[in-house]
C-alpha cells in the first residue's frame, strides 16, 4: 500500500493494495494502524456518499471553527477530478491547490487534513463519491470559495458551457475577497 506526499503539506494520496481474482477483487478502504504509522492521525465520525453526472462540480466546501473537518476522499463508481485548496494562511501554500483524479479502476484515496476547501468534478457519465469525515457535520458551520474564481487556476476538466453547479456553489466569495479562519 502506498501513501503518496503531495506538494501540499498534509495532503496525502493513498493507494490501496488491490487483490484481483476469478470472482472480482478485494481491497482495504481504510486501516487505522496503517494510517496512523504513515502520519493520519485522525478518527472518523461520519461518512458521507453522493451520486452526480458529468460536469457536476460539487465545492469548494469546508466547516469553520471547531466543526472544521478531515476527508478522505474516494471514488466507487466513474471518475472525479478531486481538488483540495490550501487555506491554511500561515502555510508556503496558502491559495494552492492540489489536483489529483480519482477513479473506480484506479482505487486512489485521497487525504485532505483540516484547513481545506474541498471539491470535484464529475468526467464520467456518473460518478459515486464517498467520503470519510473526522468531524460532523454543521449547517452554521458551512463555508465555500468560488470554484470558478480564475485567481485560483484550477482547470476542472469539463468546459465551462457543460458545468452544473448548485445555486449556492455559485454564490461563494472569490478567494481574494475570503478571509481565512485557519
Amino acid at each position: 500500500m502506498a501513501f503518496i506526499q503531495t506538494d501540499i503539506d498534509g495532503v496525502v494520496i493513498f493507494e490501496p493494495r488491490v487483490f484481483p481474482d476469478s470472482r472480482g477483487y478485494f481491497f482495504e478502504t481504510y486501516n487505522e494502524k496503517l494510517f496512523r504509522d504513515n502520519g493520519i492521525n485522525v478518527v472518523f465520525v461520519q461518512d458521507n456518499q453522493s451520486k452526480s453526472s458529468y460536469g457536476v462540480i460539487r465545492g469548494l466546501h469546508f466547516q469553520k471553527g471547531e466543526h472544521a473537518q478531515a476527508k478522505l476522499v474516494r471514488v466507487i463508481e466513474g471518475t472525479v477530478l478531486d481538488i483540495a485548496l490550501d487555506l491554511r494562511k500561515a502555510s508556503p501554500t496558502y491559495g494552492s491547490h492540489v489536483a489529483v483524479e480519482l477513479s473506480a479502476e484506479n482505487n486512489r484515496q485521497l487525504f485532505i487534513p483540516r484547513g481545506f476547501a474541498h471539491g470535484f468534478s464529475v468526467l464520467s457519465e456518473t460518478a459515486v463519491f464517498a467520503y470519510k469525515c473526522d468531524n460532523l457535520y454543521c449547517k452554521d458551520a458551512e463555508g465555500g470559495i468560488n470554484l470558478s474564481d480564475s485567481d485560483l487556476g484550477i482547470d476542472w476538466k469539463v468546459p465551462a458551457e457543460k458545468r452544473l453547479l448548485s445555486d449556492k456553489d455559485k454564490l461563494w466569495p472569490s478567494f481574494k475577497d475570503f478571509e481565512t479562519c485557519f
